[in-house]
């Protein structure tokens, strides 16, 4: 075993066993390649990746080649889960000098950590246009020891290149203005000129899931109707998108949850790692859907998708495990404890394997998720899924239930996902990166909160507000240090390890807004604000707006970055942006919707033209000038009359608008202490009320949810 079996990262520890002799990132590596005057490779990855397995396989657990490694470079393995300060500075690179990224990815550095060649994956021998890693290592060697000058010296200018490619030079960009609502017009039509009509979705294969892109979409349908600007096209995008998702190999049609990507255009074949992100904010677009469309179809795969992360992929104190991984055992070979991982192996079934789980029922089954007897896959070309099936809905209910009552039909569907399911689970089960990422949980936090809110006085909703609680109990125990008001990064086995980053502290604060408007609890909304003062301590740029990723402090990390993509995670300014806006319209914060005008009007009037980069900013744009209300609902929780006004409240699809349950008691008056305007709000004649105000000038209290549904001044979907 090498160092890697020291570390808590589940990614570093799957190399613990590789003849590389790997070290972390640190200063230990750090000193070898300076004493012993010899290169860096760095390679960077993640726990469920699959190609990251792959060159793992390949490469890393081979003699010949670590010997190559060993004998010539410093190598260092990262998690560029626990380190995206790290990931981000050489992925920078490696798309300034390449055109792509992806993982794993492959960077060799100077001993100082200058990067001076880089790529993603490569084959153990060179085909199809890439170099074969041996040939690689061995050209690099010998550029290093024969041509030192010069590749010094090419570090040097693409470190400064890549400087001001970045805004990492500090230099100050032009004067800064706040866009209009032109912009956001400018915005969609760029969203909608790639949309994909027939499939949903943007642009071509493969496809991802973009809830960013879908929540902006959203929230400008909500904003255009509030000023009779009413425009069916961009929920139309919305729903076709969600839909096509919901229906298609994307999804887990027996475990719920979804799957990281769509290698095809149809939603059909998925990459099948389950990321944590992926759900939180998925959900959080379904539930957002299913208030603006009154469908329960989107709420329903909500909480399918959060039924399926309380099961998988929650600790047992609280908070939420990371990743399952896409890879696993096929059940076939489940006994030999040599046996290799194959893509989608847990997931996948053969007509066989269909037929004996579900006996008189299989014939159903094989209509309902497209069975065929040598296969569905539409694009294989690796021969992966030869003779299996990636279960879809190849048929709507209505085209199963010919000769059927409505009561049979779901009876038979029922059984067929429970038999599934049941022989699913005797199955080698894919690797689960146990890890809790502060981020990632913020995230989650949110969706949960969101939902509860959505469900109103319907049982889920109890359970969701409670895991919700739960998880933020549990961060705020094992990875916030209340005497420094700081927050860790990650947590596993009892260790919480590196000092959180910017995106830590945003999607935190988002899931504990989220949470005080579905309980109303002080606690979440004091811990919030504090979280926000410490955030904007370490990181907020005072010269030019915006949030730094990282506190710069830390030497080895060469570029201090101001991360804006919204990704498979969105940027952590953009979650700022809407976290303060929030904010400064609940609690009355000035400073704190100052920073969100400074922060958008950073990227000028031409804002519009980076729909497709930063959307989530956009949604902030959106946010920004939108009407906002305050809807504060004064009552005991569990009166009928609170529920019935929280019902109307929770159907309706007011993303601009800051929910308040009061709470009872001492609760109430520690409120007050933040949010003054609630504090005369109470119960009229004896009956719940609730208080519709904007810009915090309140209307008259109402009991009647009738009433209520007036003042809101929202149409019911």
């Amino acid at each position: 075993m090498n160092r890697l079996a020291r570390e808590q990262s589940p990614y570093l520890r799957q190399h613990a066993g590789n003849p590389v002799d790997w070290y972390p990132w640190g200063e230990e590596a750090f000193a070898k390649a300076r004493s012993e005057d010899k290169p860096i490779f760095l390679s960077i990855g993640y726990s469920t990746c699959h190609w990251c397995h792959v060159m793992e396989h390949e490469s890393f657990e081979q003699p010949q080649i670590a010997s190559l490694l060993n004998a010539d470079f410093v190598s260092i393995k990262v998690d560029r889960e626990e380190r995206p300060d790290v990931d981000r500075v050489y992925m920078a690179f490696v798309q300034s000098t390449t055109g792509q990224g992806g993982w794993p990815m492959t960077v060799f550095l100077t001993p100082d950590l200058k990067p001076f060649f880089g790529g993603t994956y490569f084959p153990p021998t060179s085909r199809r246009g890439r170099p074969g890693f041996p040939d690689l290592l061995g050209e690099l060697a010998r550029v290093w020891k024969h041509d030192r000058a010069r590749v010094e010296h090419a570090a040097g200018e693409l470190l400064e290149r890549l400087r001001a490619v970045t805004g990492a030079d500090g230099r100050t960009p032009g004067e800064a203005t706040l866009a209009g609502v032109d912009a956001l017009d400018d915005a969609v039509a760029r969203s909608a000129a790639v949309f994909d009509a027939a499939n949903g979705g943007f642009g071509d294969a493969p496809k991802f899931p973009r809830p960013s892109e879908l929540l902006f979409l959203l929230r400008e349908h909500a904003r255009r109707a509030a000023v009779g600007r009413h425009d069916s096209s961009l929920l139309a995008m919305v729903t076709r998108t969600l839909r096509g998702m919901a229906l298609g190999g994307m999804r887990d049609l027996v475990g719920g949850g979804f799957h990281r990507y769509s290698v095809d255009a149809e939603w059909r074949v998925p990459h099948f790692e389950k990321m944590l992100y992926d759900q939180a904010q998925l959900v959080l677009a379904y539930v957002e859907t299913a208030q603006a469309t009154g469908d329960g179809f989107y709420m329903a795969v909500a909480e399918d998708t959060l039924e399926y992360v309380l099961r998988d992929l929650s600790h047992p104190d609280g908070g939420f495990y990371s990743a399952e991984d896409a890879d696993s055992v096929p059940p076939e070979h489940a006994a030999d404890p040599g046996a290799r991982k194959m893509e989608g192996a847990f997931y996948i079934w053969t007509d066989d394997e269909i037929e004996a789980a579900l006996g008189s029922d299989a014939g159903i089954a094989r209509r309902r998720y497209g069975i065929r007897p040598g296969g569905n896959a539409p694009q294989d070309p690796q021969g992966e899924f030869r003779g299996k099936n990636i279960l879809y809905a190849a048929a709507t209910e209505q085209e199963l239930s010919a000769g059927m009552t409505v009561e049979a039909l779901n009876a038979a569907l029922a059984r067929i996902r429970a038999g599934l399911f049941a022989a699913r689970a005797s199955r080698p089960r894919p690797h689960l990166d146990d890890k809790i990422l502060t981020a990632w949980n913020g995230l989650m936090i949110a969706a949960f909160a969101r939902t509860a809110r959505a469900l109103g006085g319907r049982p889920a909703a109890a359970r969701y507000r409670a895991a919700a609680q739960q998880a933020a109990r549990f961060l705020r125990t094992h990875l916030w240090d209340a005497g420094t008001g700081s927050l860790r990064r990650r947590y596993r086995g009892g260790d919480a390890a590196i000092d959180g980053y910017a995106e830590d502290y945003a999607c935190l604060i988002f899931g504990l807004l989220e949470l005080f408007q579905a309980d109303g609890d002080p606690e979440w909304l004091e811990w919030a604000e504090a979280l926000q003062a410490r955030q904007d301590d370490l990181f907020w740029d005072a010269g030019q707006a915006g949030w730094f990723s990282t506190t710069g402090r830390d030497a080895s990390v060469l570029l201090r970055l101001k991360e804006e993509y919204d990704g498979a995670e969105p940027a952590a300014g953009s979650v700022s942006v809407s976290n303060l806006i929030t904010i400064g319209h609940l609690v009355g914060d000035a400073g704190a919707l100052e920073k969100a005008e400074r922060t958008l009007a950073r990227f000028g009037p031409r804002i519009g033209s980076a729909a497709r980069v930063i959307p989530m900013m956009l949604a902030g744009l959106s946010a920004w000038h939108a009407d906002h209300t305050q809807i504060v609902i004064a009552g005991a929780p569990d009166s009928a009359g609170t529920q019935a006004l929280a019902e109307v409240v929770a159907r309706r699809y007011l993303p601009f608008a800051a929910v308040v349950p009061l709470p009872q008691g001492a609760a109430r008056a520690r409120l007050a202490t933040r949010l003054p305007y609630v504090e005369s709000m109470a119960e009229r004649d004896g009956r719940a009320a609730a208080y519709v105000c904007r810009g915090f000038v309140c209307q008259e209290p109402v009991s009647d949810p009738l009433r209520l549904d007036a003042a809101l001044q929202l149409p019911a979907p």
